[in-house]
């Protein structure tokens, strides 16, 4: 069962949602919506971000880097 949600926004964020949908394609501003809080799920949290750069310059400084030529090379270099 659908339900409706109300949100009191400026004229001119209702105007720049309604151009986004319209823009990426959407039916409504509601399908828009839908979709950015389903690619919300796959943000990753400042956090973790944080943590995984500190790793990588660990790694770095350890000198566990791969020097590749392309990115092909990279990916060959990593499944071994």
């Amino acid at each position: 069962m659908r339900q409706v949600l109300s949100l009191s926004l400026p004229a001119t964020m209702t105007a720049k949602i309604k151009g986004l949908a319209k823009k990426r394609g959407f039916d409504s501003v509601s399908g828009y919506v839908l979709y950015l809080v389903e690619a919300d799920k796959d943000l990753i949290s400042e956090k973790t971000l944080l943590r995984s750069l500190k790793q990588a310059q660990k790694e770095y400084r350890q000198g566990k880097v791969v020097k590749a030529k392309s990115l092909a090379d990279l990916v060959c270099s990593l499944r071994k």
